[in-house]
């Protein structure tokens, strides 16, 4: 058995007890102190996460931005300097190879930032199909990130620099940030994973701990807390925010999971899959994913089966109580059949079929 990857924070989560488990090959923190007290406190105050494991990528070279409009779904000619895209790769049948976030920080210099578990996938996938116009490197070991998320994010970071963190808007960035006590500069983007207001923090990861450790001592009396993958999995599934494996695989398209604003089939560019894409667009795909609220007292969770009477309908992709919301709720892939609101369905919870309704999504949106 392979040995579990580690986050430059790993000696942190020995201090601080944290209890952790297995995600895609790396040994996180599931929690610190609770997950519904973590996600309470990111919600109303803010929340620290160590986002270390998450994969970065490197594209430079006078072909970048042709190549990744070959690549992406989403439209690079309306990416300007400093500004970030969501955006998803896609396999011929429409599938999803991962999604992610790109990064132009020069003309034709941009960097990927992937899920973890398919870091390696995603490498050679893009490898694959480079042109030798185009520098292509994975670039994981040499960053740290954190994400500092909540409503008092903006006034607990800028304590720590004097660049003005007001001025850096939804979905851009600033490179080469100064923040105190650090040795290196930072990248800071103004993106997160949570639904709340926040920040992502790039830099190397010989300066993890010592800003891990700052950013809770200057955060202690706006009641920030560090936390675990459990309450980054709830905060990001009320936001209805998909997770790869989950929401999105080679086999569900980022149509069927509601994320076609991130596909642009309209651009000139015949990107991979762009064909299936467009016609699910246009004409609606076969079944897509909805929300649903447990009417009988259960918690559909991953995997289980959603049926109507005895026919088998669809499967839960992500559930839980939600702690935002005090619901029983999840997110099924269904035929669009089945995904008009007030819909009732059943959900095998264990050996019993569980009545559920189909309720509007997102679950939870900042105010």
């Amino acid at each position: 058995m392979d040995e579990l990857k580690k986050s430059p924070l790993y000696p942190v989560y020995q201090e601080m007890g944290a209890k952790t488990i297995d995600f895609g090959g790396w040994d996180l923190p599931v929690q610190f102190t609770g997950i519904k007290e973590e996600h309470h406190a990111t919600r109303q105050a803010a929340g620290l996460f160590d986002v270390s494991h998450m994969g970065e990528i490197s594209v430079e070279g006078s072909g970048s931005t042709a190549f990744l409009q070959l690549l992406l779904t989403n439209d690079l000619s309306k990416l300007a300097v400093n500004r970030a895209q969501y955006t998803l790769m896609c396999y011929e049948n429409g599938g999803t190879v991962d999604d992610l976030l790109v990064y132009k920080q020069g003309e034709e210099k941009y960097l990927l930032v992937v899920n973890a578990a398919n870091t390696e996938k995603d490498f050679e996938w893009i490898k694959q199909h480079a042109s030798d116009e185009v520098l292509i490197k994975n670039k994981s070991e040499d960053y740290f990130q954190l994400a500092v998320q909540g409503p008092r994010a903006e006034q607990i970071l800028q304590r720590l620099t004097s660049e003005s963190l007001s001025e850096i808007s939804f979905f851009r960035f600033k490179d080469r940030v100064k923040l105190s006590g650090l040795e290196n500069e930072v990248m800071i983007s103004r993106t997160g994973y949570t639904g709340e207001d926040g920040f992502e923090i790039y830099g190397d990861p010989s300066d993890a701990v010592a800003l891990w450790k700052k950013l809770l001592e200057v955060g202690s009396e706006d009641g920030i807390l560090p936390v675990g993958i459990g309450a980054r999995d709830t905060l990001r599934f009320e936001a209805t925010l998909p997770l790869y494996g989950q929401e999105l695989s080679s086999e569900i398209t980022p149509i069927e999971a509601g994320l076609g604003f991130a596909v642009k089939t309209n651009k000139e560019e015949d990107f991979i899959g762009k064909s299936v894409l467009k016609e699910q667009k246009e004409n609606g795909p076969n079944r897509r994913l909805v929300g649903l609220e447990m009417i009988e007292k259960g918690i559909p969770r991953h995997g289980y089966l959603v049926f109507d009477g005895e026919k088998e309908i669809g499967f839960v992709t992500t559930g839980t109580q939600s702690p935002t919301l005090e619901k029983n709720i999840g997110l099924a892939l269904v035929p669009v059949s089945y995904a008009e609101e007030g819909r009732e369905v059943e959900v095998q919870v264990r050996k019993r079929k569980l009545k559920a309704k189909v309720i509007s999504t997102p679950f939870y949106k900042r105010k």
